[in-house]
């Protein structure tokens, strides 16, 4: 479980996080949405220590990562996992090799294991047998599943995915979803996703956070942001015509 409590993060003249606290739930799949620049990135750059905040607290499992030294941190952050929104795979490494680049870095693990492991991470995102595929020779879903199987590669408590269906079709989206959603759930990590995807947003977000004017404007499950009547909440959620229609019938069968 993460926690950040009362997080506050200014740049310059901008406050862009105003007093924050939200909880991100073991075993589920976290969101944090919201419109371009209303914080949610910087919220998770905090998180993980790419920005120091302001004041506040961010606990992993009631650790507060504020407070750590460099040597502390750096062991949490071995326990994070990180699928970046272009998948940032190494050109110049085969699949396997990539995979295996956070093992090689963090661990004292034989090319051996290191290997046994790759292959075990590759077969879990449906890749096995493509090991010494270099990632241009791999379409952009098949690039994102690599990622993933790096991503887990160290066995990871949290897993962070910035805009994991960037780029992709409708259907290849869908295929990244349900395997983040079974890896949350297989092995029980705490994950959390920053995206615009509402489609991902109502397929798999469990715990959703709603950044809006650098606050938690809005916290619940996917369930409950198709029914609410927060105005801003709304207007996210209902930008496009398509979701408009949707929210028509949801209203009808309520009426009915």
């Amino acid at each position: 479980m993460i926690e950040v409590k009362n997080i506050n993060k200014t740049f310059g003249d901008n406050k862009v996080l105003d007093d924050v606290s939200a909880s991100f739930h073991k075993g589920k799949v976290n969101m944090i949405i919201g419109q371009s620049g209303q914080g949610k990135s910087v919220l998770a750059k905090c998180i993980v220590g790419l920005h120091e905040v302001d004041s506040g607290e961010v606990l992993y499992d009631n650790r507060d990562f504020c407070k750590m030294d460099r040597l502390e941190r750096k062991a949490v952050r071995q326990e994070i996992g990180m699928l970046f929104q272009g998948s940032a795979l190494f050109d110049s490494l085969t699949v396997e090799e990539n995979v295996m680049f956070p093992l090689s870095m963090f661990t004292k693990m034989t090319k051996a294991e290191m290997q046994d492991r790759a292959n075990f991470c590759l077969e879990r995102v449906n890749l096995a047998g493509r090991n010494k595929l270099f990632p241009s020779e791999c379409s952009g879903g098949m690039q994102k599943r690599i990622a993933i199987a790096r991503a887990i590669a160290m066995n990871p408590r949290y897993l962070f995915c910035d805009e994991p269906n960037s780029g992709l079709d409708p259907k290849t989206s869908i295929v990244i979803d349900n395997l983040i959603r079974e890896i949350t759930y297989e092995y029980n990590i705490t994950t959390i996703v920053i995206t615009h995807d509402m489609n991902s947003v109502i397929e798999i977000g469990d715990n959703i956070l709603f950044i809006y004017q650098g606050k938690n404007w809005w916290q619940g499950g996917r369930d409950e942001i198709i029914t609410t009547d927060n105005p801003e909440i709304n207007g996210f959620v209902y930008a496009s015509e398509f979701m408009k229609e949707i929210k028509e019938t949801l209203k009808h069968k309520k009426a009915h």
